[in-house]
This record gives C-alpha cells, structure tokens and sequence, in this order.
C-alpha cells in the first residue's frame, strides 16, 4: 500500500523527520521535535565546485589512445563510477544493520535530485522483520483489553440508565410472559414435551418488547454520541485512558462521525426482537480488532475513519506547553 506524500518520522534515523513524496524520501531531514512546514521541503541547491587554483585535470579522456580504462573501487561489476555499498550488500538499504549506504539519486545526495527510489530494475528497499508499529498522531494504538474494559464501563452504565428508566416496561414484560415460562418449566422438569394447553402469551408482550429495546437503543444514544462527538471519551474511555480520534487529525469527532460510529454497534440492539440477530452482529463488531491490522480498527472505527489511541499517563501543564497545531497523520510510511 502506497502512503499518501507528507511528512513522516524517518525508520533510519527516528530522531528526524523527512518528506516522503509517495516514492521516496526527498529534502534535508528535521528534527522530530519541530512542526514541519505545510508542503513538501525547498530543492536543495546544488554545491558549488571551485577548482583550486592551479590545478588542471588530469583525468584521461574516454576513448583517448593509450588511456586506461576505469577500474571499479566499489566491487559492483558494470558500475565502475559509483562507490558501495549497492543493492544486495549489507547497509545498501535505509535502516539495515550495518553502514549506512545508499542508492545513487537518494533524496538528501548532493546534486542528485531528480531521482526518487534505487534506480530501475533494483529491488526496492523493505522493512527488515515486521513492519513499524503505527503511533497515529504520535499516540499508541489502545490494546485490546483497554478497549475491553471501557466498553464494559459504558454497558454497565446504560445497564443502570435502562434499570431507572426501561425498568417499569420490563417488569411489565415478565408478567406478560410469566405463565407460558412457568408451566414450559414445569412440563421440562417431568419430561413432558407436549404442547398442548400451554397458556397463551400475553398481547401485550410484542409491544412491551418493541418499547423496551427502542428505550435502550435511546438511552445509549444519548450516553454516548454526545460525549463521543465533543471529547473523543465516554465514561469508561475516560477510566481506560484511551481515546477516539479521526484517522486524518488529531480534532474532536464531531456529531455526524460519533454517530456513524455508534450506530455501527448501536443500532443493531433494535434486531434483538429477530431471534438475537442484532446480538450476534454487535459480537462480530466488538472482536473484529483482534483480527484488523495495522490500525486495530473495529468495524464501527472503520465506518467512522476513526482509531483508538492510548493517552499517556502524564499529561503536559497546558500553562506551559506551546500551544502549536497537531502533528501531520501518521509517524512511518
């Protein structure tokens, strides 16, 4: 997958910062620690070269009677005008062990600008071992069982919302259907399978279930879309310490990306009426980071182009802290 061009940490060197135009990485580095510019880096000018005085080239002309033909320095056969390391040596690639080469045209090489990646027919330079962890936005990616035990915190306390406000209804329910589940019991306990003269279920139940399941689907609504659009933070994110943030910027998710998201896990509690379908798709929503890489995203993040981020521990004094725009996406391509 190729990255969008933009400013991203450099894998060889992690205390600078380098544009990297979709192909290759272009321009002088800058530290980690400064915001980079809006845009791709200036050219760099091409060095001046002064001829000391009095020197004369003594170099011998190609192809001139009785000049000897270039020797190789670097081992590369066909390449006699370029020093190793070349493609295949160790330390030819950025970020492998070993000295640190590079390709002929490499951005950041003196006068060899025009040239983005190794040169045709060169493999292109990968990752040794696994790929680089994602920091969106600087942050690391929440694990698993921080996301676990927030979302645990929430459904505890719209349990409690549903408890003071859908009680009554449920009670209500349970009357309607108290005596077709006592005599089914009853019937199970002495292996009685028939079901004749079974008492009928109340009317009433249907309707009861409808409003009781629309009164929860409302009630984590307005638990959640609210908090989530304007923090980032529900409750329970709150006590994990994690958030939810935009994959683009580091900004509050706003109504509409909050709802898209809640109504990916949210919604299907109104399903629960057919069977537990709506349980059986919020289950699937709710595992689906274990098996989402590299951004551990849930079917609710990807609908709403959001991820999950870990806050750290120790927050900065904001009297203190420069107030500067957010970091560009992503840390490594």
């Amino acid at each position: 997958m190729s990255l969008e061009p933009g400013w991203y940490v450099d894998p060889a060197e992690p205390e600078t910062r380098r544009w990297w135009d979709g192909e290759g990485w272009i321009g002088a580095p800058i530290p980690v620690d400064v915001t980079p510019p809006d845009g791709p880096p200036p050219a760099e000018p091409e060095p001046a070269t002064t001829p000391a005085p009095g020197a004369t080239d003594d170099r011998p002309t190609s192809g001139a009677a009785g000049s000897p033909e270039p020797v190789s320095t670097s081992g590369a056969p066909g390449r006699p005008d370029q020093a190793g390391p070349w493609p295949g040596q160790a330390g030819s690639w950025p970020d492998q062990p070993g000295q640190a080469g590079s390709w002929p045209g490499q951005p950041g090489q003196p006068g060899q600008q025009g040239q983005h990646g190794p040169p045709p027919g060169w493999p292109y330079p990968q990752w040794p071992g696994r790929p680089p962890i994602p920091r969106p936005h600087g942050l690391p990616l929440a694990s698993y069982g921080a996301r676990l035990v927030a979302r645990l915190i929430d459904l505890g306390v719209v349990f409690l919302l549903n408890a003071l406000v859908n009680g009554w209804f449920v009670w209500r329910y349970f009357e309607a259907i108290s005596p077709y589940l006592r005599e089914t019991m009853r019937r199970a306990v002495n292996g009685d399978t028939s079901t004749e003269g079974l008492p009928q279920i109340d009317d009433q139940a249907g309707g009861l279930q409808v409003v009781i399941l629309l009164i929860a689907t409302a009630l984590w609504f307005a638990y959640e879309v609210p908090s989530m659009a304007a923090r980032g933070q529900t409750f329970g994110k709150r006590m994990a310490g994690i958030r939810a943030l935009p994959v683009e910027a580091n900004q509050p998710l706003g109504f509409g990306r909050a709802f898209r998201r809640w109504s990916t896990l949210g919604m299907p509690t109104l399903l629960w009426y057919c069977c537990g379908l709506g349980l059986v798709l919020q289950f699937v929503d709710a595992v689906s980071p274990l098996f989402d890489q590299p951004l551990r995203q849930a079917l609710h993040d990807k609908r709403a182009q959001t991820v999950v981020v870990q806050l750290p521990r120790t927050r900065p004094d904001p009297r203190t802290t420069p107030h500067d725009r957010a970091d560009p996406p992503g840390d490594t391509p």
